[in-house]
């Protein structure tokens, strides 16, 4: 039996995982592709069961393409309750879907190396959703699949991509370039994980994504289009004002929460915005401070935004940061007359403990947005002056 066994650490990975695995029971010229040349809980109420797509889901198809989904339980709550409700999604759908504690304190990573070794030892393919994962890396260095497949986590991707193509070390965009004790401990599995990432003789690499991305030589690039979220939600029905969409930046360090709540506030003006969906990774201290100082009323959704979106309700407008939501909720909201706007970073947000790297790579995000997003400019002369949107 031909075995395919995905492995996810966040909602997002997971609803792609469901959208690749879409993509296999689909026919053939549903799926674009592009080659480079250079136990968890039940889902909380009120979720609504999902339509049957007209595809067979992926239990009914050749029972010898199997796909088991190996949870990598994070531990923060957010992340974990919209992983819950992902978990329930998929197994509607008729996947395998095993809940690991891989975090559960002391032996845990033992027990799960032990736990998933006899099933990496016999999957013909290996998905996973985050490259730069420590966890993933590990997996990788000890087993070494013959295909392999990158779905999107994230703007992470674009940069996997890039890195993999120019032959460097994996580093997420927004950290520092110099090791600290921890990454040269850790140095010799990335070294190694990032070998196994690139396909050689008897192995082959696809990134599925929705994000613009440059293949690598070899690489297979299978685009998302989130035909399965289309098939399955909505259309919504939608408000008369508009919606924001959180960031994390602040969380990583990247731009100043001072800066952020500003220009947060600013937007719902201009915007004439209501509500505000929160990253899952956004602090409560943040979010206290933008209801309290907005009056937008703070939305920590249940599942991914772009299921969210597509359930419904949401507003005609989506304004959001530089995120992979640009990419993805034109995708995901095709035909249902939903405006998505990008508003830009700009230099004097950034804090000064930044990465080098932070502008030029939330300049390209939004500059390589869908041509149906439009795209917002904010400028400031100083810190405290009224930002004007153009």
């Amino acid at each position: 039996m031909t075995t395919q066994l995905a492995f996810v650490e966040s909602p997002v990975q997971l609803l792609n995982v469901l959208e690749w695995a879409h993509t296999q029971t689909a026919p053939r010229s549903a799926a674009v592709e592009r080659v480079g040349t250079t136990d968890g809980a039940p889902a909380g109420p009120g979720l609504p069961a999902p339509r049957t797509p007209t595809n067979a889901a992926p239990s009914t198809g050749d029972p010898t393409d199997a796909l088991t989904v190996v949870v990598l339980s994070p531990t923060d709550p957010m992340s974990r309750g919209q992983l819950r409700r992902m978990a329930q999604l998929a197994r509607d759908q008729g996947l395998t879907v095993h809940w690991q504690e891989a975090r559960g304190g002391r032996g845990a990573l033992v027990r799960t190396l032990r736990r998933l070794a006899r099933p990496l030892r016999s999957a013909e393919r290996v998905i996973i959703g985050d490259p730069f994962s420590r966890y993933v890396q590990l997996l990788l260095t000890l087993f070494a699949p013959r295909h392999l497949t990158v779905v999107d986590d994230g703007t992470a991707t674009m940069e996997f991509a890039a890195q993999l193509g120019r032959g460097e070390r994996l580093v997420r965009w927004h950290r520092k370039g110099g090791l600290g004790p921890r990454e040269l401990v850790l140095a010799p599995v990335t070294t190694l994980a990032r070998r196994r990432l690139a396909p050689a003789r008897g192995r082959t690499v696809e990134i599925f994504t929705s994000l613009p991305v440059e293949a690598p030589e070899g690489v297979t690039v299978t685009e998302n289009a989130y035909a399965w979220t289309r098939d399955t939600f909505g259309p919504p029905m939608l408000t008369g004002g508009a919606d924001l969409v959180g960031t994390s930046l602040v969380e990583t360090g990247v731009v100043d929460a001072d800066h952020y709540a500003r220009v947060v506030s600013e937007l719902a003006r201009a915007h004439g915005a209501t509500r505000y969906f929160a990253h899952r990774r956004e602090s409560a201290e943040k979010l206290h401070r933008i209801a309290v100082e907005t009056g937008l009323q703070v939305v920590r959704p249940e599942l991914p935004l772009e299921l969210i979106a597509r359930r419904g309700p949401i507003g005609r407008t989506v304004v959001s940061f530089p995120s992979t939501v640009v990419h993805t909720l034109p995708l995901a909201l095709a035909g249902t007359g939903v405006k998505v706007a990008v508003i830009d970073i700009a230099p004097e947000w950034l804090r000064a403990t930044a990465s080098p790297r932070a502008q030029g790579f939330l300049s390209g995000i939004t500059g390589t947005a869908a041509h149906e997003v439009d795209r917002l400019t904010a400028r400031a002369s100083h810190p405290a002056d009224r930002l004007e949107f153009g």
